[in-house]
């Protein structure tokens, strides 16, 4: 036979009977006489993830989608199916994995309780039933396939078993977002506490960016001057490690126009910079960000979600996670009386009719009046 490699090796069979021994010899030499190329040592799953995640996914990936992957084959399927080699595992083989995997208990399976210094559940005998959601098993799944796929084109295997696996669509979360009314209140309240984080809300709020993005935002990517800000770095936190690297997909860059009421903030920002630098002198970092800390690093993603949650209630609004005021963005706009144009281009909308569905949502004349307050208050 010809290996992967180009070379030619002779290769053997073995079964538990005669039948079975030439069934699979008749099997291999038909692939051989038809061309195809025939692995001679198929590694075990669990010996190909390791090069999967260290030659193909960590070089040429996101370090968050590295650790993903490395979270999903680490935790559930090396431990699940590690032992099988790859051209003996099957269809059935997966999907009974599966199905057990969608009914075991990870706290029982990983043993999170019997780590914890005081047990409180499955340890104790009273099984806490942490199964993983749908959307997990999910990801788990195409974790696999997009592994196999990989074997497939190394020609290691021909079929990929995980893309035959089929499973019930995952429902999308409820999500919530807030109204006009709270959005103003939210920042008003922020605006009348000095909180440090008052433009990383506006900028989140008005501009719809994400959390990575507001606080991955430099002073090189905002001009004041062209009311413009570049969108093409964000912020992230991959295990102990702090990213700060472009965004995600090239759709995500984008220049950006921006409503008075950023420009205010971000003048005051600098101020505030310049204040903070000042008073901390040489234990100042200077890195260009917008967002930092009052000595210059980096604002942590997870701090910003704890401070976010706080404002919420100072503010006396519901609480929503960071992501979920995206929604909130195009509302504000509306309020703000933002030309839709310029609107299509901030929401980054690929049609008009598109914004101008989000348009017919009109606010109150009362909220309006209200945000051009806070407008004028961060005018001076």
């Amino acid at each position: 036979m010809t290996t992967p490699d180009g070379g030619r090796k002779r290769k053997y069979v073995k079964r538990k009977t005669y039948e079975e021994t030439r069934k699979a010899w008749l099997e291999l030499h038909a692939k051989v006489q038809g061309g195809e190329t025939v692995a001679s040592n198929v590694p075990k799953l669990a010996d190909f993830l390791a090069y999967w995640l260290r030659e193909v996914v960590e070089p040429n990936l996101a370090p968050a989608t590295y650790a993903r992957y490395e979270t999903f084959a680490r935790l559930y399927l090396i431990p699940g199916l590690g032992h099988r080699r790859l051209d003996k595992l099957t269809v059935k083989h997966v999907r009974e994995w599966l199905n057990t995997l969608r009914h075991t208990c990870q706290c029982c399976a990983l043993g999170k309780d019997a780590s914890r210094r005081n047990p409180r559940c499955c340890a104790l005998g009273e099984c806490c039933q942490a199964i993983l959601a749908a959307r997990t098993i999910k990801d788990v799944r195409d974790t696999l396939r997009a592994a196999l796929g990989i074997a497939i084109t190394e020609e290691i295997i021909a079929k990929n078993v995980a893309g035959a696996v089929r499973l019930p669509t995952p429902r999308k979360p409820k999500r919530s977002w807030w109204t006009v009314e709270e959005a103003r209140r939210f920042l008003e309240s922020a605006r009348q506490v000095h909180d440090p984080l008052f433009v990383a809300y506006v900028l989140i709020l008005v501009l719809g960016l994400r959390r990575g993005e507001a606080l991955g935002l430099t002073w090189d990517d905002v001009d004041l001057d062209a009311r413009e800000v570049t969108i093409s770095w964000q912020l992230q936190r991959v295990g102990r490690q702090l990213h700060h690297r472009e965004t995600k997909t090239p759709g995500s860059a984008a220049v950006l126009p921006i409503p008075d009421v950023c420009v205010m903030a971000l003048k005051e920002r600098a101020e505030q910079q310049a204040a903070d630098r000042g008073a901390v002198g040489d234990v100042w970092s200077d890195n260009d960000l917008v967002i930092t800390t009052k000595y210059g690093t980096p604002y942590e993603p997870r701090n910003f979600n704890r401070h976010f949650h706080t404002a919420c209630k100072r503010a006396n609004v519901r609480p929503i996670k960071v992501h979920d005021t995206r929604r909130t963005c195009a509302s504000l706009l509306v309020a703000l009386d933002v030309h839709p144009r310029v609107a299509m281009q901030i929401l980054r909308h690929s049609k008009i009719t598109v914004t101008m569905d989000i348009y017919s949502e009109a606010p109150s004349e009362a909220t309006r009046n209200a945000l051009r307050r806070l407008g004028d208050s961060l005018d001076g």
